[in-house]
């Protein structure tokens, strides 16, 4: 059966009695209505999901028992999407809600020469993050660093499978037709309103990254994040 479902970044053992934060206790008691007796599910966003009762309840607080945890599975795919910071902030915040519905693993704030650098409020975007989680139903928090220079993230990287999508007229393939079923990481960077410069595509290329397409059209960044993700995702 899905109970309602909340985060709690410390979810206590299986067991034992947990008081829940005061938001979430607030939203259960004076939004939900719900009442002590009534069941709920919780998640700490690193893959563990209890089923607990409420046992205790006020305006802005909740006290649950927890009767059961479950791990859930880890995602075969370790997806990150790094792409540059974006002038409008709401359309980051959109850009960083529809990748964690997605259930993306990371996305990474670049900054890069062309990106016009807006005020970065790690705790804004942070909610949104575990709201996407919830909304969702997922147990896995998508995770959002501080932002990086350009230049030392593409220098660090890890990822075996690597890609740079960029709008200059040279040879691409399709991101679609370079990811396979069983891939098990996959890392995408996204320019900034003017896309990244011939240096940075260069630089990126000389570090192992493929460029790529992402469809016939001019994209905006943050929808050019989302195809990349929805493609990454999806084969």
């Amino acid at each position: 059966m899905q109970f309602p479902y909340f985060y709690a970044p410390s979810l206590g053992l299986i067991h034992t009695s947990q008081n829940l934060e005061e938001e979430t206790a607030r939203h259960i008691a004076q939004v939900l209505r719900m009442k002590e007796g009534d069941c709920l599910h919780l998640t700490d966003g690193k893959g563990r999901v209890a089923t607990a009762k409420i046992i205790s309840i006020g305006k802005k607080t909740c006290e649950v028992f927890i009767s059961e945890i479950q791990d859930a599975p880890t995602s075969t795919k370790n997806i990150t999407i790094a792409v540059s910071l974006l002038k409008n902030a709401g359309r980051f915040e959109w850009l960083l809600e529809k990748s964690a519905e997605l259930g993306i693993n990371s996305i990474v704030p670049l900054v890069c020469k062309r990106t016009e650098r807006q005020q970065f409020r790690q705790d804004r975007l942070q909610n949104i993050l575990v709201s996407a989680m919830l909304q969702s139903r997922q147990a896995w928090l998508t995770i959002l660093p501080n932002p990086v220079e350009y230049v030392d993230f593409i220098q660090k990287t890890t990822y075996e499978n690597r890609y740079i999508a960029h709008c200059e007229e040279e040879e691409k393939k399709s991101l679609s037709t370079l990811i396979k079923p069983n891939q098990k990481d996959s890392l995408v960077l996204i320019g900034p309103e003017g896309d990244f410069t011939m240096d940075e595509i260069q630089a990126a290329i000389e570090k192992g990254f493929k460029p790529v397409s992402l469809g016939n059209t001019r994209l905006r960044t943050e929808t050019a994040a989302i195809t990349a993700a929805v493609i990454c995702v999806q084969y």
